[in-house]
């Protein structure tokens, strides 16, 4: 078990080796296509750079603009921002060490159950004028039946996919910024959810480690898009 530890902790880190020494770009442009463009994936942080709450919340509240499925924003996060609990966290993230260098973890979680919130959700469509009372209770009723209805594992794998969508948006959103991210999926999920009291019907899509970077992630390389692309149906 040791071994299978380390190796795992090894390949996890081993992203560190392929950094060109230099510092992440500093964008003249907010533009969305340099931001996509210049988004990398982090490891390295300026360990005395360090957020403030309005700075985080600031990136959150612009992810939270991102689709969900029925609008029901599975979506949660756990800011870890404290050093001490982010040194609690290291081990369960195989000592990558984004973890404790960066100003903030965000562990973006799915709700399962969001269906729950749908009448808070759609009551605030009525309240500002969007929605009538009668149409809300329809898309209501339909959208407890049809979730309600569904396995927990229907449910879960819909919260990942809203999971993933925030996630993408909070990178964008940190990089155009000036900021920094990295997406962890290698982590001890069920360490986590016991150390940092993860709700029950809460399910971990993934660590994000936020801050301002100190060297640049590796330059992108992409399959050519004609590798991954079909039009209409596959032959």
């Amino acid at each position: 078990m040791q071994d299978k530890t380390a190796s795992k902790e090894d390949m996890l880190n081993k992203g560190n080796e392929f950094s060109t020494g230099e510092k992440p770009k500093v964008l003249t442009t907010t533009d969305f296509f340099t931001v996509a463009e210049e988004r990398r994936s982090v490891r390295k942080y300026d360990t005395n750079y360090k957020m403030d709450e309005k700075e985080i919340r600031d990136i959150l509240e612009a992810a939270i603009l991102a689709p969900s499925s029925s609008n029901l924003q599975s979506w949660r996060f756990l800011v870890i921002e404290d050093q001490e609990a982010k040194e609690k966290l290291l081990p369960m993230a195989f000592n990558q060490q984004q973890v404790v260098e960066a100003s903030a973890v965000i562990a973006v979680l799915g709700k399962e159950d969001a269906y729950k919130d749908a009448n808070k959700i759609y009551g605030q469509l009525v309240e500002n004028g969007s929605l009538p009372e009668e149409a809300k209770e329809g898309y209501v009723n339909n959208i407890v039946d049809m979730y309600s209805s569904a396995s927990r594992d229907k449910r879960t794998r819909i919260a990942m996919i809203d999971g993933g969508l925030i996630s993408m948006q909070l990178m964008l959103a940190a990089k155009a910024k000036g900021l920094d991210t990295v997406p962890m999926g290698g982590f001890d999920e069920k360490a986590f959810v016991e150390a940092f009291n993860v709700p029950e019907n809460y399910e971990p899509v993934m660590l994000i480690a936020l801050g301002k970077g100190e060297v640049a992630g590796f330059p992108k390389n992409r399959l050519p898009l004609d590798d991954i692309l079909a039009w209409n149906k596959y032959e």
